[in-house]
């Protein structure tokens, strides 16, 4: 049974995403005429693939492993297009990267532009999740995780600093009206502003001093997904809500302003950088072999 190439890629579209007007911003093509390329590929296989309401649009199973199948295979017919681009004198198309909150606030802000100022025939979609994330299934050509949340059997390479801390800290207000913790346990004792993963899980809080390794779960009044609602919690903290802990580049401003002070530095732990990965393939994308080596030059 043939189905329209076209109309295939209109529905994994879709389905990358998450519904008909998301797809329309992102593509070429109307939101109306998405929809009726997916109702023709549903009419021709005869299964309906999107679970449609007034306010979402999600596959149904065979729709999801029919994307799952899908993506894989039109990312070999783009590398195999993109060969092309190894004869024009630039690169040019579009590269989907899958990145964390803080590496898209304090490390990626710094690249991206003088990237896309030296290849401005290439246009970037930055797909921010901390979620472990399947690279080929989301339609993504490299993602960028710290070590310990790296996929396996993909290349990667140092991207941003080669070391990162987190910071924990406090407004002045909070600590005049609570007191100064001077040991992580004591922490416990403490209103802590804390962030949870995606998944639902909320990770401990970790020091270190001379070898020494401290790992908490102090509770408080304001819980929030990581991603930008941390931004939020930074805020909180500023207010006095409670001490929050968090990586130290994006408490920065607010550190070196004072609105924050900076608490048990001592046990300040450091931990390895980020990591540009992607997968290994004969010939990549020349929008991602540019930023690779665009990457490789500045390291």
């Amino acid at each position: 049974m043939n189905a329209d190439p076209q109309d295939l890629l209109a529905f994994l579209a879709v389905v990358r995403a998450g519904g008909f007007r998301e797809a329309a911003r992102s593509g070429e093509a109307s939101a109306s005429s998405l929809s009726e390329a997916v109702r023709r590929l549903e009419t021709r296989l005869g299964v309906r693939l999107l679970n449609r309401t007034t306010r979402s649009v999600a596959p149904t199973e065979v729709g999801a492993r029919l994307a799952e199948r899908l993506a894989p295979a039109l990312g070999e017919v783009e590398a195999a297009l993109d060969v092309v681009n190894h004869y024009r004198d630039r690169p040019a198309g579009t590269l989907r990267i899958n990145v964390p909150a803080n590496v898209a606030r304090t490390i990626l802000a710094g690249i991206i532009v003088p990237f896309l100022e030296r290849y401005p025939e290439v246009r970037l979609e930055v797909v921010v999740e901390d979620s472990f994330v399947d690279l080929i299934a989301a339609g993504c050509d490299a993602g960028i995780r710290y070590d310990e949340r790296l996929e396996q059997d993909m290349i990667a390479l140092p991207i941003g600093p080669r070391t990162q801390r987190f910071a924990t800290a406090a407004a002045p207000s909070y600590l005049a009206a609570h007191g100064t913790p001077h040991h992580p346990r004591e922490l416990l004792q403490h209103a802590c502003l804390r962030g949870q993963f995606s998944g639902g899980a909320t990770p401990p809080w970790e020091f270190e001093r001379k070898g020494e390794v401290i790992r908490i779960d102090p509770t408080g009044p304001l819980l929030v997904r990581t991603g930008a609602a941390l931004d939020l919690a930074v805020q909180a903290a500023v207010s006095g809500l409670g001490i929050i802990h968090l990586f130290a580049d994006w408490l920065r401003p607010q550190l070196e302003s004072g609105e924050l002070v900076p608490l048990l530095q001592p046990w300040w732990q450091d931990f390895s950088g980020p990591l540009l990965y992607y997968p290994g393939r004969k010939h990549l994308p020349s929008p991602l072999r540019a930023f690779v080596d665009f990457v490789r030059e500045r390291n």
